[in-house]
């Protein structure tokens, strides 16, 4: 005994057998047809929007062979039926499958996965913790990372020195002595004039109020030779010079010319990091030194534009108020901060990879963890000279 069913549309003939279904899809299965397809699929249990028969251990036979025409719309429907009639723990099957239907619902049997259920959303204060914790996280890696760079260069510089002084690059060294120190001097010597100016005219200002305009001589040499001098010149290096060292190793790092130095039994570290670590050392007392002295002298040319206080008197002055220590307490952290600018401008290039736009990105990092480094150098070295008294 059988029972036959046919669908008001036309695109769906059920035929109820002992044992199981069997659906005869005829016509055009395509998406023109979609609400009209919805609709003929309701006659199975499995697809009843009030839930149907029973499916049990059923057999489905969905029977292709008079169907005209079918998209992606229809070979969806077909295969959600089956999945469907399969998970109510009956037996679908597809039969009259030619070979173009057959490709068809296999990409949308393929296609059919999951979708991963979306996270519950965090308040504002879950998202800012989440948030200080990444960054912190993500700190303590950078942080590592730097620490760990830094001790492959002073082992590759230690190799250098006392293993393998004939691999030393003295050429390369001076080479970049001169791009990183001689050519830096003239925006190194402006800014540092013009802030010994800003300095000395800010500060008769302020002296004006008690009548101590004399000992503006007294706040220009300290703030310029403790702190400024050195400060200005670091931060010029480190937009300057850091992000040189950057783009001219992430380049070769695109080019594969860091590979090919590999290949070739050569270190990247002793070759492109070291030279340009010494250089920046040597160089970076160099130009603090001609920094505190621009700096003393637009100090010293403001004194006397503004309060006439000449230049004889300005030295006079200027050997009462300070000491050899205030002028040390500058210089002693040029090679800190050139080491800190050039590691970092170095592993940022060694770091580039994929395309020119990485080139970018690791230079605005560069500079960015320069420029910050260089400011926490500072502050320490300021509470340190504090704690001892200098």
């Amino acid at each position: 005994m059988s029972a036959t069913r046919v669908d008001a549309s036309g695109l769906l003939r059920l035929v109820d057998r002992q044992g199981g279904l069997r659906a005869e899809l005829s016509g055009r299965w395509v998406v023109a047809n979609v609400a009209g397809l919805e609709r003929a699929l309701t006659a199975l249990p499995g697809e009843s929007r009030k839930g149907g028969g029973p499916v049990g251990g059923r057999a489905l036979e969905i029977d292709l062979s008079a169907v005209e025409a079918i998209d992606t719309v229809g070979a969806w429907l077909v295969h959600r039926t089956a999945a469907r009639w399969q998970r109510a723990g009956g037996e679908p099957l597809i039969t009259g499958v030619n070979e173009d239907y057959e490709v068809l619902l296999g990409q949308v049997a393929k296609a059919d996965r999951p979708v991963p259920e979306k996270p519950r959303g965090h308040g504002r204060i879950a998202r800012m913790i989440d948030g200080f914790g990444r960054s912190v996280s993500l700190a303590g890696k950078e942080s590592l990372s730097l620490i760990s760079f830094l001790g492959e260069t002073i082992a590759a510089l230690f190799r250098l020195v006392f293993l393998h002084p004939g691999r030393f690059r003295l050429t390369s060294t001076f080479a970049q002595a001169q791009k990183a120190g001689l050519e830096a001097m003239p925006i190194v010597g402006l800014i540092s004039f013009l802030i010994g100016i800003v300095i000395a005219y800010q500060g008769v200002d302020q002296l004006a109020m008690f009548g101590a305009q004399i000992f503006v001589v007294n706040l220009v040499a300290i703030s310029v030779l403790r702190e400024l001098g050195i400060l200005l010149a670091a931060i010029v290096i480190a937009g300057r010079s850091g992000s040189s060292f950057t783009a001219q190793i992430g380049s070769m790092k695109l080019n594969e010319e860091v590979d090919a130095m590999r290949t070739l039994g050569l270190d990247p570290i002793e070759v492109l990091v070291v030279p340009r670590v010494l250089a920046l050392m040597i160089m970076l007392p160099c130009l603090a030194f001609f920094a505190d002295m621009m700096g003393l002298t637009g100090g010293m040319l403001m004194s006397w534009g503004v309060l006439g206080i000449p230049p004889d008197v300005f030295m006079n002055r200027l050997a009462d108020s300070v000491s050899w220590k205030t002028f040390a307490v500058g210089i002693v952290k040029a090679p800190f901060f050139a080491v800190t600018i050039a590691v970092v401008g170095c592993l940022e290039g060694l770091r580039v990879e994929g395309s020119s736009e990485s080139v970018g990105q690791r230079t605005t990092q560069s500079v960015v963890k320069g420029i910050f480094l260089v400011i926490v150098l500072d502050a320490a070295f300021s509470i340190f000279f504090a704690t001892v008294g200098i």
